[in-house]
C-alpha cells in the first residue's frame, strides 16, 4: 500500500535534528489521532518504574497496537510528541532515542517535552502520535 505521508527537510534549518522539519499527508488520507501511548502492562500496571528508556519501549509497543487496531503501522505516522517526566536533559535524551531507535528512517516531525508529572502512578514517558492512511 502506497504510503500518505511525505516528510520535509528544510534545506535552511539545522540539519541538526534527528526527524523531518514537517510531513504532509494528502487530503484523501484519513487521518488517525492516537491518545498518547503510556507504558502500562495489560493488567493497567506501570512497566519499567524507574526506566525512561523502558518504558519508552513500552508505550512505543503500546502505540503499535493502536495503529493496528486503526488499520495503520508506523510507517504511516506523520508526527510524535515525547512527553517525559523530567526536568534532566540525559532522561529526555533516554527516551528520544528508543523511539528514534524505533521509527529509523521514517523520521517524523516530533517535539521531546519534559513535563512535570505524567497521568499513571511511576509514570515517566508518554508518546502521542498522528498518522495518515490511504484506505483502498
Amino acid at each position: 500500500m502506497p504510503s500518505a505521508i511525505t516528510l520535509i527537510r528544510a534545506a535552511a534549518l539545522s540539519d541538526v535534528a534527528q526527524y523531518a522539519h514537517a510531513a504532509t499527508a494528502p487530503a484523501e488520507s484519513r487521518l488517525i489521532f492516537l491518545a498518547g501511548a503510556c507504558p502500562l502492562n495489560e493488567d493497567g500496571s506501570t512497566a519499567a518504574i524507574g526506566n525512561y528508556a523502558g518504558q519508552a519501549a513500552k508505550a512505543i509497543e503500546n502505540m503499535l497496537v493502536a495503529l493496528t487496531a486503526s488499520g495503520a503501522s508506523l510507517q504511516d505516522v506523520i508526527s510524535t510528541r515525547v512527553l517525559v517526566a523530567s526536568t534532566r536533559r540525559e532522561d529526555l535524551v533516554a527516551a528520544w532515542q528508543v523511539v528514534r531507535d524505533t521509527f529509523g528512517d521514517h523520521d517524523v516531525p516530533s517535539t521531546l517535552f519534559g513535563v512535570t508529572v505524567l497521568g499513571h502512578a511511576d509514570q515517566l514517558v508518554e508518546i502521542e502520535a498522528v498518522a495518515a492512511v490511504l484506505d483502498s
